[in-house]
């Protein structure tokens, strides 16, 4: 009984932050905020209904979803900086937004 609440509400609490950072991606006005709403809440999401998950499963299959999640962990932020030094370079992202922009330095002496 315990088991299946506590899996229920870790679903539920996945698929409201998955929802969450969907409406942030359609709703934000940005590029890096876009990617933030994009890599943040879906990957706090799918670890929430991964672990609610792993809940319900035997351990060999539950030993399987950790490493899953420990994947997502590390590569989705790095995807999105990736994605966000690309539109920086190329110039799609708006300049003019950014508090601190450490990377222009760096492109003027490479530039030189």
């Amino acid at each position: 009984m315990i088991r299946d609440v506590v899996c229920a509400v870790l679903l539920l609490l996945g698929a409201l932050s998955c929802l969450l950072g969907a409406l942030g991606l359609v709703r934000l006005p940005d590029l890096p905020a876009r990617l933030q709403a994009a890599t943040k809440p879906q990957t706090l999401g799918l670890v929430l209904i991964l672990v609610g998950t792993a809940v319900r499963l035997e351990f060999e299959n539950a030993a399987t979803l950790v490493l899953i999640v420990a994947f997502q962990v590390v590569t989705a932020p790095v995807i999105s900086q990736i994605v966000a030094r690309s539109a920086y370079r190329t110039g799609t992202m708006a300049r003019d937004n950014l508090v601190v922009d450490d990377l222009a330095d760096r492109m003027e002496r490479d530039a030189d």
